[in-house]
């Protein structure tokens, strides 16, 4: 690259510097602050080829988030899950950043020679983009050191950093730190509440709904969905081995549930509920009854492989039944003043409880109240009427023939994006920039350079 002048610009500083505390003050997402600071600064003249910043995050799947700038390529995003560490925990060993806090530094600097061997692995790559030089920090957030921000600076300039440069980073270190514990508190508070409430649910209680007695009647399809037999597994199993049974379930019958307009909820026990906003009008409810449907039809599939999987384990299946129905339902919170639940209340979600149980009387593992039918159209059978407890008129309940199960399933057999991902993990995926994860070597080693 071209020589640059190391006399850097206070002034140019300055407005880096003002910049980042107002964007801390303006509710700016974590990969703003890191690409508009990145790009500031090699605006004002520093010469860096790649920045490297990692944040710990108070978060259930998560570990870590990690940003790399790269000098004209723009930024990349990558979240370390809790278990990929646990795949290559050599590579977090022989890190630049392990050497940090192992030994209880700060800073550590490294001249890159590509004559001499690479003491840490990351030295390779960056050799290969001709790197120079090396710093990597540590930054806690608070005043517990386990969390808080670590990163690296890598410049490609002939002589490596200048002591005015590396002056002008450590100065800005400062002021990005303050600014990125601002954002990444605000996603911890949005992580928690979409983690345990639910993404529409969190985004309520953030806006301010949080009285008891806050909420809304809403028209909605909806589903009730519940394990069978769980009682006998959970004293075969042991709990520890049923914990993982469940989460297996839920794995296989719940994801349908919670894309296309779905939202889970909560999960109560060993099953679930789930509800797709459609309004009071005939084709929003068409449309909310089909993609009900077709989680149905994809649900039943996963818990097919999940069955045969086990099987192959010399463990018994799981058996489930779910419940559709569509009505008016009340959102909002309900509960103690001081201690509150945010879900679906009325008529409605009692009824779809009551068919979810006929699923047990008649054999079926889905049944359908005829108000949802009538909505959802396709191939239905009629297995009778019921009074439902507490419910004055009949239902006529209904099943769906296995074959309309069947073709749906292998309809939206290519529908697996981001397959298998949680609520919470979809909205860690929010700040990619790429279609599709990285596979764990790949992002383990973007975590820790």
């Amino acid at each position: 690259m071209s020589a640059i002048n190391d006399n850097v610009s206070e002034i140019l500083l300055d407005k880096v510097a003002d910049w980042l505390m107002r964007t801390s003050l303006s509710d700016e997402s974590l990969e703003t602050i890191v690409r508009g600071f990145c790009e500031r600064l090699a605006a004002a003249g520093l010469p860096l080829m790649r920045v490297h910043l990692s944040f710990s995050m108070l978060h259930p799947l998560y570990d870590a988030l990690g940003f790399t700038w790269w000098r004209g390529r723009g930024v990349e995003v990558s979240g370390l899950r809790h278990e990929e560490l646990a795949l290559n925990p050599d590579r977090f060993l022989r890190s630049p950043y392990y050497y940090l806090l192992s030994n209880n530094l700060d800073h550590v600097r490294r001249r890159i020679d590509p004559a001499l061997p690479s003491e840490f692995p990351i030295f390779d790559e960056l050799k290969e983009q001709g790197a120079t030089d090396y710093i990597a920090f540590m930054q806690p957030l608070g005043a517990v050191s386990e969390h808080g921000m670590v990163g690296s600076w890598t410049t490609d300039r002939h002589g490596g950093f200048s002591d005015d440069v590396i002056a002008a980073l450590l100065r800005l270190q400062n002021h990005l730190a303050i600014a990125a514990k601002v954002a990444v508190l605000g996603k911890l508070a949005d992580n928690m509440l979409t983690t345990y409430l639910g993404a529409n649910a969190g985004r309520r209680v953030l806006s301010g709904q949080v009285r008891r007695g806050d909420g809304e009647t809403v028209r909605a399809v909806l589903v009730m969905a519940d394990m069978r037999d769980s009682t006998v597994l959970a004293e075969k199993e042991g709990r520890q081995a049923y914990i993982e049974t469940l989460n297996g379930f839920f794995d296989a019958i719940a994801t349908p549930f919670n894309r296309h307009g779905g939202q889970i909820l909560s999960f109560v026990g060993d099953g679930f509920i789930a509800v797709y906003p459609c309004g009071r009008h005939k084709e929003p409810s068409e449309l909310a009854s089909r993609e009900a449907f077709a989680a149905v039809g994809m649900a039943r599939a996963r818990v097919a492989a999940l069955n045969a999987d086990r099987k192959r384990q010399g463990r018994e299946p799981i058996g489930y039944g779910v419940g559709l129905h569509v009505g008016n339902v009340m959102f909002g919170n309900v509960g103690l003043r001081d201690r509150l639940t945010f879900s679906v209340f009325g008529s409605a979600v009692n009824e779809v409880q009551r068919l979810q149980n006929l699923t047990k009387k008649y054999g079926h593992n889905v049944v359908a109240s005829e108000a949802f039918v009538n909505y959802c159209g396709g191939d239905w059978l009629t297995l009778g009427q019921e009074r439902l407890r507490g419910v004055r008129q009949k239902f006529t309940v209904l099943y769906p023939k296995d074959a309309a199960l069947t073709a749906i399933a292998q309809e939206r057999a290519d529908d697996q994006t981001e397959d298998g991902l949680s609520e919470a993990e979809h909205v860690m995926l929010l700040y990619r920039n790429k279609i599709g994860p990285p596979g764990p070597r790949g992002l383990i080693d973007k975590m820790l350079q």
